[in-house]
């Protein structure tokens, strides 16, 4: 039997604290590391949500007019570096 080769990834990914601080916990009553409660929660959620949309069909689209919110540089919307710092509060918009 040809062993399954699995490629692992590191990621940051922001989270609730108290979220993280519950899924710590449970991770250790259930004996588990919090990445495998993470990637089991993942998979979970991917099986339970069906099959991915097929190309060609139709998304849904807001009727509503506006645009960006006044101030906000449409340069922060292409890093995500700038963006989350600017959700985190840590800068206003340049």
């Amino acid at each position: 039997m040809i062993p399954l080769q699995v490629t692992v990834v590191r990621t940051t990914v922001r989270l609730d604290e108290r979220l993280m601080r519950k899924a710590k916990v449970l991770a250790a009553r259930e004996g588990i590391t919090f990445t495998a409660l993470i990637e089991d929660s993942l998979r979970q959620r991917i099986a339970r949500s069906g099959q991915p949309r097929e190309s060609g069909q139709s998304l849904p689209v807001s009727g509503r007019t506006g645009g960006l919110r006044p101030g906000l540089d449409p340069g922060v919307l292409t890093d995500n570096r700038k963006l989350a710092d600017l959700l985190d509060g840590l800068h206003g918009p340049s």
